[in-house]
């Protein structure tokens, strides 16, 4: 389980990918070993991973078909800047929203507006999430626990105040990319119930 509160950024280091398989090498310098220890989990732009290996400052994750299909890890190179959370533990504070680490699908950025103190994107999702998603509820955008502030068919914004911008990946991204979605588990639950109540 986790927050959405990125802890750290990492850069992929190593990437290898076949037709049923994945593994990644993430440089991590500000994670400790020892609070990240071998088979602990860790979300990696959103997807919760787990810890295989550890050399020096670099760990390694297996990443699974189904990851690989759902997720922009098909787009990731060697050098890529990932966002980095280490799941929750248990007792500590949730400072953003429960976040389980399964993402639902990807979204298209299709709108970016600057201004003085933030950064307002807008995002494209495939129409069967548009009901997970509302004005004013949570959203995990690569693993960034954000607040909807506009959602309307199939497209949603959010804004990115100067400490998100400083760090995380969000703010490097440019019109067409695609992120890694994981729409709020809650509302996912309440539209299944209210769905089955009206059958």
């Amino acid at each position: 389980m986790f927050t959405g509160i990125i802890q750290a950024t990492g850069k992929i280091t190593r990437l290898e990918i076949t037709e049923k398989h994945a593994k990644l090498a993430i440089a991590a310098p500000k994670l400790a070993q020892e609070n990240l220890p071998l088979g602990a989990s860790i979300a990696v732009n959103g997807i919760c991973l787990t810890v295989t290996d550890w050399t020096n400052d670099e760990f390694t994750v297996d990443v699974m078909p189904e990851t690989m299909k759902r997720t922009n890890l098909g787009n990731l190179q060697v050098a890529s800047v990932v966002n980095l959370e280490p799941s929750l533990a248990l007792g500590a504070t949730l400072d953003g929203h429960i976040v389980a680490g399964h993402v639902d699908t990807t979204a298209e950025l299709t709108a970016r507006v600057e201004t003085e103190n933030s950064i307002e994107l807008r995002f494209k999702v495939p129409q069967q999430y548009d009901s997970y998603i509302v004005e004013k509820g949570s959203i995990a955008i690569d693993g960034i626990s954000l607040t909807v502030t506009m959602a309307q068919n199939a497209e949603f914004g959010v804004s990115l105040i100067p400490f998100t911008i400083a760090n995380t990946t969000l703010a490097g991204y440019k019109l067409g990319d695609h992120v890694n979605i994981e729409t709020d588990m809650i509302g996912r639950y309440v539209v299944k119930q209210c769905q089955a109540w009206n059958k």
